[in-house]
């Protein structure tokens, strides 16, 4: 049929059909006619786009980290609530915000601060000081090469850059200071009056006031709903181990993983960095290679410190005379790698050229790759061998008991039957908890959901902790119901007269209160009233032995205007009320505070206008660029 039509094409048919073509073409796009193009981000700052991938990513992390610091009070629910995601989703919006600013203003983390962020990470460390083997180990258990982890560093680090700049710039003046701790610790004199609880205008209550209570309060008078649980546990420590692998067997495990107990390569090195502008002109490079070339020119080992001190750009190293320590291939980025690699002992290199500018190194001295023998690892090897072998047990057992009460999911006995375990129960508690594994919030979660609680199912297997698991089931269920009348009629009784009571205390101050604002003294009100004043000097904020209704509404009042008092009524939240006296306000006694003091509160404010200063900043940043959320793909 193609090759019908293609014979007929020819003439001005084929023309006129081709024109119509290529308008229809230029005009609509030609991609329209190759492919259609779904959005797949997640949202959109500008032209970068954050996948869906990416978001992923980004909320597991989070959950991980929120589990691990929680440990059982851990909520995975939060993480599917949309107001929790979209808080992600902004939170990389606006790190994808800083780090545009940081390529359009020419801000950039330097090679050295990555390298020094890592080394003093401490999973990298051994003995305090950073180790190369356990660097690599731990990020290979990660799957993640040097490579990767160092652009994973200098992305964290580029995020904070420019609220570190912001910080840096933000100035606390004394005035501000010393005015916040004016306000901050305040003194005020104040006196007070507790006064007795009065009697109600009506002390009988009647049964039919009780009952309509009853009714118009039945939530407050129920028996809350509760449960009691069947369960099988399994636990890592209770299981038994099983063999010690022998010699044999931690030889082979050596021979099969000999490259983690490699020493790789090191190189003691020196540098010198001649700095270039992220956004340098021909001439300022050109200037900043011909300052290199005249410091390789003009250095050598016994004045490289000295040159180091004096012309280093690298403000990390400047001051140890340029020294960067023992480094290993992968470490730093490819052009100082290799470099650095292809100096023998002693040498000084020409200038190269890296992501920071012009780098001058000196070898100064080089450490073999060496393995270490079977005997210095024997003992990690079996200890590895050991914690592997008790995790295969427990995640076997647990597997078991997992796929046994799935298959079988009315009752626990066919699990409890085939792996040995006992089935044990718990007490009736309600959604609040109860005692044992009833406190822990997944148990809890588990025994009222619908799957457990309405189907009457077995649960899937909850984590207790590491090594530790249950799958439960129901075995009792009592619905919430309504407490007798009778069983709470005193208590409805009581409720009731402490209201009324409640309701003629707030009269009667009220009552007292007018007559201190017409001129009475507190003395003279209180004692109409058989209360007791007392009175409180330099009284602050934070003033523990003060009741704290009486120490809030002391720093709501004003200032004492002509020599007399402020005055309040202030309820005392147990059904009796106070009057309260502001007498005078002081300033802050400054002397208190040390030079160690106001320097610490100097920090903690700058940090504070800096956080509020860089929100302004991504505030800006967002009013100026096209930034889509597509909530519908979160």
């Amino acid at each position: 049929m193609l090759q019908a039509m293609r014979n007929k094409m020819h003439g001005w048919p084929a023309a006129v059909l081709l024109g119509l073509a290529t308008f229809a073409m230029s005009f609509f796009g030609i991609e329209g006619y190759i492919a259609s193009r779904a959005d797949t981000y997640v949202a959109k700052v500008g032209k970068h786009e954050i996948s869906q991938q990416d978001f992923q990513e980004r909320m597991n992390q989070l959950r991980q980290q929120m589990s691990a610091e929680q440990g059982d009070s851990f909520d995975a629910d939060a993480f599917e609530k949309p107001d929790m995601k979209l808080k992600v989703l902004d939170g990389m919006v606006d790190q994808q915000l800083l780090l545009k600013a940081n390529e359009d203003w020419g801000i950039r983390v330097p090679d050295q601060s990555i390298r020094d962020y890592i080394a003093n990470i401490p999973a990298f460390q051994v003995n305090g000081q950073f180790d190369p083997n356990m660097y690599r180990t731990v990020l290979a258990e990660q799957r993640k090469t040097p490579d990767m982890f160092q652009d994973d560093i200098r992305a964290s680090l580029a995020t904070q850059a420019l609220p570190n700049a912001v910080d840096a710039s933000t100035i606390v003046t004394d005035e501000e200071m010393n005015h916040y701790l004016d306000l901050r610790m305040q003194r005020r004199d104040i006196s007070y009056a507790v006064l007795p609880k009065p009697q109600p205008a009506d002390a009988n209550v009647t049964d039919a006031q009780i009952a309509d209570y009853y009714k118009g309060h039945l939530a407050d008078f129920m028996n809350p709903e509760q449960v009691s649980l069947q369960y099988i546990e399994v636990k890592g420590s209770d299981l038994k181990p099983d063999a010690p692998p022998s010699d044999a067997d931690l030889m082979k495990r050596y021979e099969n993983e000999k490259q983690r107990f490699v020493q790789p390569e090191q190189r003691e090195v020196s540098h010198i960095l001649v700095n270039v502008p992220a956004n340098a002109t021909p001439d300022q490079q050109k200037a900043a290679l011909a300052k290199a070339d005249k410091i390789a020119a003009e250095a050598t080992p016994d004045n490289f410190a000295k040159l180091a001190a004096q012309d280093s750009d690298d403000l990390g190293s400047k001051r140890q005379g340029g020294d960067l320590g023992w480094l290993q291939k992968g470490v730093t980025n490819a052009a100082f790698d290799t470099a650095m690699f292809a100096l023998k002992k002693g040498e000084i290199s020409k200038p190269v050229l890296t992501p920071d500018g012009y780098d001058v190194l000196w070898l100064r001295d080089v450490r073999s790759g060496d393995a270490k023998a079977f005997a210095e690892v024997r003992d990690q090897l079996l200890a590895e061998a050991t914690a592997g072998d008790k995790d295969r047990k427990y995640n076997e057992v647990a597997g078991k008991l997992s796929d046994n009460t799935y298959q079988n999911p009315s009752s626990l006995e066919p699990a409890a039957q085939a792996l040995g375990l006992p089935i044990q129960t718990t007490a009736l508690f309600p959604r609040q908890g109860g005692q044992g594994i009833a406190a822990n919030p997944k148990v809890i979660k588990a025994a009222f959901g619908s799957d457990v609680l309405a189907q009457g199912n077995n649960s899937n297997l909850v984590e207790l902790g590491n090594d530790d698991a249950v799958v439960l089931r129901v075995a009792q269920h009592v619905a919430s119901a309504a407490k007798p009348l009778a069983e709470v009629h005193a208590a409805i009784a009581k409720i009731i007269l402490d209201q009324r009571i409640a309701a003629a205390a707030k009269v009667q101050a009220d009552g007292l209160l007018a007559r201190l604002n017409k001129g009475e003294t507190l003395a003279a009100v209180a004692a109409s009233d058989h209360a007791d004043v007392k009175s409180v000097t330099d009284v602050v904020r934070v003033q523990p032995d003060l009741p704290a209704a009486l120490r809030d509404q002391a720093f709501l009042l004003p200032h004492p205007a002509g020599g007399k008092p402020q005055y309040a009524a202030v309820d005392m939240q147990d059904g009796s009320y106070a009057l309260l006296a502001v007498d005078k306000v002081q300033g802050a006694d400054l002397s208190k505070f040390t030079p160690q003091d106001q320097d610490m509160l100097r920090q903690q404010m700058t940090q504070a206008y800096g956080a509020v200063m860089t929100q302004e900043l991504i505030k800006t940043l967002r009013n100026s660029t096209e930034v889509k959320i597509a909530k519908d793909r979160m």
